[in-house]
């Protein structure tokens, strides 16, 4: 327990990461930027790649020119593939519930946004329409994507993302 680590620098504040920890205070915080114009893709599929023994999945989204894949997780990458090959599950998975909940309210996700790329990271945005308003939920775009195609939502890409796609 706490009270029985033994730090070998003879450390005792547990308030503070050891050094080793890997975090790094110099790291600039996020400034959402103009990434250009949107632009809608469509999704050409979900593959996994093996590098070292490790697997990496992608979700691979295009303008019909320009092809940007997004790392993914197992998780989002079955729920997305299960909507590409209209495969229903036995029971509801998270973003089929969400879907349902969505659905309970008589909203629906009117489009899936990824506009800002910083430090290795693509940011997303869900658009939630209702009756009464839209309303705009930051999501990885994993979960975005996984919810678009519930929807059949379109999936809006800024231009200046799709073009360091290519030149990465």
């Amino acid at each position: 327990m706490p009270e029985d680590f033994d730090d070998p620098e003879g450390n005792d504040n547990l308030e503070q990461p050891p050094p080793f920890f890997p975090y790094d205070d110099s790291t600039p915080e996020r400034e959402p930027g103009n990434m250009g114009e949107l632009v809608e893709v469509q999704i050409e599929g979900v593959f996994a790649a093996e590098n070292g023994g490790q697997i990496s999945r992608f979700v691979l989204v295009s303008d019909g020119e320009r092809k940007l894949p997004i790392q993914i997780g197992p998780f989002e990458a079955q729920a997305i593939q299960l909507v590409l090959e209209n495969t229903r599950p036995d029971r509801p998975m998270t973003h089929d519930l969400f879907k349902n909940v969505l659905d309970r309210f008589e909203a629906v996700i009117d489009r899936v946004v990824i506009d800002d790329f910083w430090n290795t990271i693509y940011y997303a945005k869900l658009y939630v329409k209702s009756s009464k308003e839209e309303f705009e939920i930051d999501a990885r775009p994993s979960d975005a994507i996984a919810l678009a195609v519930r929807f059949d939502a379109p999936i809006l890409v800024s231009e200046g993302i799709l073009d360091q796609a290519i030149e990465g």
